[in-house]
């Protein structure tokens, strides 16, 4: 079962980000294999994080909570929440194998948050810079709750569009960079 994880820092919290920051990186190297995606997010300043995105395939929820909430940031008190969600990767690919590479351009995760009728759920042709894309699910995977995207775009705005706006009860936009060792 594919997870879509979205830890967002607490503020004033990058001191303790910091000091953590191998920790961080030591629990992440336990689930190499399992991640389909992973890396910071970025306030308008491009160089404070302001959140974590973790992309992963677990056997159950329960291992996705686990993951979610035994990290050592969060147990620290590093974020202030967690958005985790089953997710489906509609693309079937981890991020290591976007034909863009890791660098050149902007890169963003897009979080269109809804109900009803799912949406979005057809990859456009012309979305060829989609790094990660799926809906997000709710804990059984019967109820469509929104979209994460993670794709290389020039601007927010043109990151923004991916989605049907009106489909959404909010769209949250944040810069995004590759993470990981490798």
């Amino acid at each position: 079962m594919e997870f879509f994880c979205y830890h967002r820092d607490r503020v004033g919290s990058l001191p303790l980000r910091e000091e953590l920051g191998e920790a961080h990186w030591a629990y992440m190297d336990r689930y190499e294999a399992e991640l389909i995606a992973r890396g910071p997010t970025f306030a308008a300043d491009g160089e404070t994080p302001t959140g974590s995105v973790h992309i992963v395939d677990l056997p159950d929820s329960a291992a996705a909570r686990a993951f979610a909430f035994d990290e050592p940031n969060y147990q620290a008190g590093v974020y202030r929440d967690v958005l985790l969600r089953r997710w489906r990767n509609l693309l079937g690919r981890t991020m290591w194998e976007f034909p863009g590479g890791r660098t050149d351009g902007n890169r963003y995760l897009v979080i269109g948050l809804g109900s009803g009728p799912e949406a979005d759920l057809q990859v456009r042709a012309d979305l060829e810079e989609l790094i990660a894309y799926g809906p997000l699910l709710s804990d059984d995977g019967d109820a469509w709750l929104g979209t994460a995207v993670l794709m290389r775009a020039p601007d927010a705005e043109t990151a923004r569009a991916v989605l049907s706006q009106e489909r959404y009860a909010d769209i949250e936009v944040h810069s995004w960079e590759f993470g990981g060792r490798r």
